[in-house]
């Protein structure tokens, strides 16, 4: 893509986020649009929040299963602790 395309494709992205936000927030009906809206976005967070706890709970799990493994077979490495930003290496 040349200079000019990334332009002319820059030019109508803004364009078009510059209606979609002149629509939401100068009309009755993007008024309406945005009360309509709030309370589902609202949920949505609810459950991206609700989710996010799951899958924290999920990787203890995990993570005491596997301790719970290596010492049923008798290793003794300390237990890896998971945060929510790590990567697990394990199937779980």
């Amino acid at each position: 893509m040349n200079d000019q395309s990334r332009v002319l494709v820059a030019t109508l992205a803004g364009a078009a986020i510059g209606a979609a936000v002149g629509y939401l927030y100068l009309t009755a009906g993007g008024r309406r649009l945005r009360d309509e809206l709030e309370p589902r976005l609202d949920e949505v967070g609810r459950e991206i929040r609700r989710l996010r706890r799951t899958v924290t709970k999920a990787q203890e799990v995990a993570s005491e299963g596997w301790r719970s493994l290596n010492e049923l077979i008798g290793e003794r490495e300390p237990p890896v602790r998971l945060s929510a930003q790590s990567r697990q290496s394990s199937p779980f």
